[in-house]
């Protein structure tokens, strides 16, 4: 029997399927950002109007009837309210016409648990970086079994910083990947740098980066940019290995899939001695199957949930959930 997972966080609306850990389906619908930001509500409009047809695809793909769905996962939080709401209104549905148990699912452990998962990880140091949060992390026992956030932004993620930059710097589509191919071969020229121990920052380096367009070029602007803020990630994650004496440090979340990041903290682990790990792009971004893999996890472990738990949060904290599995 397998489990089905709804993610709605933001601007990707996907579903997944899984079974004893095997991602049998992995399909999504996006909203078109472009050179713009992201309306909540618009981008909630999105997602109803799509929502069945990537249900419906996803059972295709794994070829599956609906009937033989065990349990249903969808994203509690942390993320955009209404986008929320429709990914949970889905998954009641679902769960209420086949008669299913519904498994409130954190963001964050998604990206975390379905990397873990494909590389049978123990106990990893983790730096999540998505475009809402940048967090370091790593299990501890106590008070009871979950994440502990070592270290993590003060302010924005960087994801958000840096599609932030891009729509400052006329850049379509606004969003990482493009600053990247914006940054390439690039000069480098100092930029604010924020690290407190473990915690960073980023809205000083985007304000500064932004102004700076007025007297540097674009491609030596994402350069710098994207060169202090990585170089920001990795002496906090360094420092955090370290002092967690882990023996093995992931990457997960959207700005993940940055080739220029995975080298640098490549860079670091080597010379740790640590075994790195990233999975392939289509797990980093946001996708069902991550919600799907934890959901079964919690439903595996005999986790159940009353109606007051099966709500949405905005903020919803990966450091408060309990890690039963």
């Amino acid at each position: 029997m397998a489990i089905l997972g709804i993610e709605s966080t933001a601007h990707t609306f996907g579903v997944g399927i899984c079974d004893k850990g095997r991602i049998l389906a992995n399909q999504k619908s996006m909203y078109p950002i472009k050179d713009r930001g992201m309306i909540p509500v618009k981008v909630a409009g999105f997602h109803m109007r799509n929502a069945h047809l990537v249900i419906k695809r996803a059972l295709d793909e794994a070829g599956i009837k609906p009937g033989e769905i065990e349990a249903v996962g969808y994203t509690k939080g942390p993320g955009l309210g209404p986008c929320l709401a429709v990914g949970q209104l889905a998954a009641t549905l679902i769960s209420k016409r086949y008669k299913l148990p519904l498994m409130p699912v954190n963001h964050a452990l998604g990206h975390i648990e379905v990397t873990k998962q494909a590389f049978r990880l123990k106990d990893p140091l983790v730096l999540y970086v998505s475009g809402g949060n940048s967090q370091i992390l790593g299990i501890v026992e106590n008070p009871f079994r979950h994440y502990h956030v070592y270290g993590e932004t003060f302010d924005i993620g960087i994801g958000n910083m840096i599609d932030s930059f891009a729509r400052a710097a006329g850049l379509v589509p606004a969003w990482g990947s493009t600053v990247a191919k914006a940054a390439a071969g690039g000069r480098y020229f100092e930029m604010p740098y924020t690290v407190k121990g473990m915690d960073f920052a980023f809205t000083g380096l985007q304000t500064f980066a932004e102004k700076s367009l007025e007297s540097h070029s674009v491609r030596d602007t994402s350069y710098s940019l994207q060169e202090t803020a990585f170089a920001m990630l990795c002496e906090a994650t360094e420092r955090a290995l370290l002092l967690a004496r882990k023996r093995e440090l992931m990457v997960c979340g959207g700005v993940a899939q940055s080739k220029r990041l995975k080298e640098m903290l490549g860079i670091v682990a080597k010379e740790h001695r640590a075994g790195f790990f990233v999975s392939p792009n289509e797990l980093n971004a946001d996708n069902g199957a991550m919600i799907a893999v934890v959901a079964e996890k919690m439903y595996r472990s005999g986790q159940h949930y009353s109606a007051g738990q099966l709500n949405i949060n905005q903020r919803y904290r990966v450091d408060t959930v309990k890690v039963t599995w």
